[in-house]
């Protein structure tokens, strides 16, 4: 089978289109035709080395929709189940094996391409909102990188259950109105939200922030949460760390909360189920959807990564397998 294989750190040159041996599965796994896997940013901090040790050589890719191929001699789906998936040892290739645990029946009227678009940000984002962040409708929000896979999709299901006031942060205005599109009530960049989120709420600030860029991003968005608010950091898309301090939350009563689907795919992979079938159904019904930004054929995956470094995009991009 082709695969993109990488056998060092580096630019987006390091990914090769190669013939590899076919996974073989084991108990509780089952083997997977690719149709779409999409890139998330998390594949670019890997390929450069900002996620760790390379056990190389690898393959990068945490998503992917297809068919299933092959089972485990007892199993809970069938040879031409429509699926999502995160499977084991990346999902750039033709064939990926995974846990059945992390494998998500699709309906026939859902395309593989909003399928491939779905998985990660769509669990990730539903979870960050009513597990970890525990939104009410009466609640000021702010997410951070409005324009991207996680950011597009917190966005909807945030209007989706009829939060308040939806304020969306981008790198570039540009994006604005794509922002604005998906349900936001006000647009702003990282430069400027601290203050317009004290303007928008008349100085209390907003009760929930969703925070994946981490970096001087997340001291400013402490600037402007609100007395017993939540802070949601789950990513740093800056490269750095975010830093705060106890003074922060123990007499405003805030707290700052993480949240990894990495690790939650690892050590509480059935906590997913039930978030995949809403989410699912959610696109199924088109009450959500996620824009496509552009879709590469698999070996064109190094300018797959270069549009995602770029940031010059809105929604996801796929790789087409």
């Amino acid at each position: 089978m082709k695969a993109i294989i990488q056998s060092e750190f580096g630019d987006a040159n390091v990914l090769s289109y190669k013939d590899v041996q076919i996974p073989e599965i084991g108990d509780e796994e089952c083997l997977i035709k690719v149709a779409y896997t999409s890139v998330n940013y998390a594949d670019i901090k890997k390929r450069i080395g900002n996620k760790g040790k390379g056990n190389f050589p690898l393959i990068l890719g945490l998503d992917c929709a297809g068919i299933i191929v092959e089972t485990a001699p007892t199993s809970n789906f069938s040879i031409g189940d429509r699926v999502i998936a995160f499977p084991k040892d990346g999902s750039y290739a033709e064939y990926v094996r995974a846990n059945e645990k992390l494998v998500f029946k699709i309906p026939d009227t859902l395309s593989f391409e909003q399928a491939a678009a779905m998985p990660t940000v769509a669990i990730l984002s539903y979870l960050l909102l009513h597990e970890i962040g525990l939104v009410k409708k009466s609640d000021t929000i702010v997410i951070h990188s409005a324009a991207g896979g996680v950011g597009s999709m917190l966005v909807q299901l945030a209007k989706i259950a009829g939060i308040q006031q939806v304020i969306g942060t981008v790198g570039n205005l540009e994006k604005a109105n794509y922002v604005k599109e998906l349900g936001a009530d006000v647009v702003c960049t990282y430069e400027t939200f601290t203050e317009e989120v004290l303007t928008v709420t008349k100085g209390r600030g907003a009760n929930i922030i969703f925070d994946s860029v981490a970096g001087s991003v997340t001291s400013r968005s402490l600037d402007c949460l609100a007395l017993y608010g939540t802070l949601v950091q789950f990513g740093n898309s800056s490269g750095e760390a975010g830093h705060f301090k106890t003074s922060d939350v123990h007499s405003s009563c805030r707290n700052i909360k993480g949240f990894s689907l990495g690790t939650t795919r690892e050590h509480d992979p059935l906590r997913l189920a039930p978030v995949a079938e809403k989410v699912i159904e959610l696109f199924n019904s088109q009450q959500i959807s996620l824009p496509i930004a552009q879709i590469f054929n698999l070996e064109d995956a190094a300018a797959a990564h270069e549009l995602i470094e770029s940031r010059n995009y809105e929604g996801k991009v796929l790789l087409k397998v």
